[in-house]
Formats: structure tokens, sequence, C-alpha cells
């Protein structure tokens, strides 16, 4: 249904409307109680899919990536949809509308997106207030909670050697309200944020941001997120960072500047590039890392996971866990119940 006739309906009008028109319409269900049906329909209940990962459990190894919920608006609404965990934002100390519209294009012929969003988001302290209706329960009583993953970035007006402030705003703001962070520095949309992957500047924001993170009673796993146009040399230097700063994981990858094999119209909007053209290089990426770190630390597999068979292929190649964005534009719903079924099927 969603792929016959939801799909080819929402795809008649702008992308960024129609997302937040879906907002509003799944914030609807949930007020007339369809919460319960949703759930019923989509997720799948079962041990063999938790996974323990950085002392966190989680009820399937299936997430939400970043920059569809971005201002926490919606997590439990889309956790009813079969999702183990949702990561919110990217979010920044403050308030910031982000690039000029229209900044969101779909690639029809290459089952793709190109967003060039620009951390759009109405600022962590908002954020943290939605965030605070999501009960502190324990794991017994998961099933009411959903894991949240905070993504945080810094405001584009902030010059990089001042970056590591606007990531310590967030990581303070957000520490009572999520389940772990990521460090998002690989976002093609704000200028100049790439240069932090660079292996001195990214160890000093790292190990500064652990370093507060440790001082803590009881500190919250912090993850990297990186792109996919790193190159070996640079992903080695990734897996040095990793080891040095003890951070607790990466989420492998971020969307891409390259272009490569597109046949779509408007293939050469400036933006990241999100969904099926990304799904060999992330995978590339995780395996890359998994082997050659000996499997020293978790991964999180995104990019181009548009099929069970895409989302396996990411687990074979390192990764603990997965999340999708494009594919679950692109493949509706229905994907998160089947990629749990079928790691069911392996088990």
């Amino acid at each position: 249904m969603y792929k016959t006739i939801i799909r080819p309906l929402f795809f008649r009008f702008d992308p960024e409307k129609i997302h937040y028109f879906t907002f509003s319409l799944l914030r609807f269900f949930h007020k007339m109680g369809l919460g319960s049906s949703f759930r019923k329909s989509y997720q799948i209940d079962n041990p063999k899919l938790e996974r323990e990962l950085f002392g966190i459990q989680f009820p399937n190894p299936v997430g939400l990536a970043a920059g569809f919920d971005k201002d926490a608006k919606l997590y439990k609404e889309l956790s009813d949809l079969g999702f183990g965990f949702i990561e919110i934002g990217t979010v920044t100390p403050k308030p910031q509308p982000g690039n000029d519209k229209p900044r969101l294009f779909r690639l029809q012929k290459d089952s793709a997106i190109i967003n060039r969003m620009g951390f759009n988001n109405g600022g962590v302290a908002e954020a943290v207030e939605r965030l605070k209706k999501n009960p502190k329960l324990s794991q017994k009583e998961r099933r009411t909670r959903v894991i949240i993953g905070g993504n945080i970035g810094k405001n584009k007006i902030t010059p990089n050697e001042e970056a590591v402030n606007d990531y310590l705003i967030c990581y303070e703001a957000l520490f009572d309200y999520v389940d772990y962070f990521v460090v998002n520095v690989s976002s093609p949309n704000t200028p100049n944020l790439r240069e932090l992957q660079e292996k001195k500047p990214l160890t000093e924001l790292l190990q500064t941001l652990q370093d507060h993170n440790n001082s803590k009673e009881k500190r919250k796993p912090i993850l990297l997120k990186i792109a996919p146009d790193l190159t070996n040399e640079q992903l080695l230097d990734i897996i040095d960072i990793v080891s040095d700063t003890k951070i607790d994981g990466v989420i492998a990858t971020n969307t891409t500047i390259s272009r490569e094999g597109l046949t779509s119209d408007n293939k050469n909007e400036m933006g990241g590039l999100s969904g099926k053209p990304l799904t060999k290089r992330s995978t590339e990426v995780i395996r890359f890392l998994s082997e050659k770190s000996n499997r020293a630390f978790p991964i999180i597999g995104v990019g181009g996971i548009h099929s069970e068979e895409d989302a396996l292929e990411k687990l074979d190649a390192g990764a603990s866990l997965i999340q999708l964005y494009t594919g679950f534009i692109y493949e509706g719903p229905g994907l998160i119940k089947r990629i749990n079924k079928a790691i069911l099927n392996r088990t």
C-alpha cells in the first residue's frame, strides 16, 4: 500500500512540505489512539532481536538516523513504527533557520535524496523540553520509553576554533535526556564543518568531550559520525582517534558529496546525497573500519539501506546496529519489520 498509493501521492508534493505534513499526520493518528495499531502492525518483540551495546539494551537493531526528527518532536510516534531507537538532531546551541529553500530534493531515478538543510533546528533547549516527556524507566519498563540518541553540532556562525564550546553546550543540556551522543562533524551543509574531521582538531574535540563525560557520576556513550568520502588513510586516522580518545563507537556513514553514477535530472544540486547510491560505499567504510581495527569498537551502519539484503550486508560487514533514513522514505515503515524478520530468520 505504501509504495503503490501513499508514496506516489506524497511524491507529488514538495519534499520538505510533505515531511512536515507527515509529522502532523502521525501526530494526529497518535492522538486518536492509533499508536497501538501501528505497534501491532510494525513492531516485532522478540528477545533474539535485542542487542546490548555501550551498556544500553536495544529492543532491536534497526534505528532511525538523525535528520528526520531534528527537534525531538515525534520520537514516540516514530518508535511505534518498529524502530529500536531514535536519533534526534542534529541540534545546535542556538536556534538557526538553516539554508535557503528549496533545500531538499528527491532523485527518484536513483532512489536518492539530496539535502542542504544546514542544521535547521529550534536549538537544544527546545529539544530538551520535549525530551523531558520521555520517562526515565528501567529496562523492564522500556516498552513505554524510547531509546534516544542525541546528535550534536555547532552553529553556522561559530568558527571552527570555538566549535568545541558548541558541542559542550549541547552535551551538557542533553545529558540527562538522551541515552547516547553522536558528534556530527561530517555534514557537508555547514561551511568548513568537515575540516573538523582532520586528526588534530577532531582528537581535541573528542578528548574534551570525553574528559567532561568521564567526570560525570555515570558517563554516557559518545559516538562519532563520519563521512563516506574519507580516504583509507583518513579512516585509519579515525581508528587511531577512537583508540586514543576511547570514545564508544562510530556511525558510518553520513551523506556524500559524490555524484558518481547518478541519472536524475537534478543530480547536480548542492548538498549531501543519501539513498541507494551510497549503499556500496557505506558498506565498504564499515568493513574497512571493522577489519582494520580488529572489531575494536561498535559501528552503527547507515547509508543506502533500502532492503533486508542491504541491512544484512551492513551487519555482515561489521555493523552492530543499523539506521534508516532515505530507505524509510522510499520503502515505508514496512521495511523496518522486514529487516527485523530477516535478522530473526538468520538466528
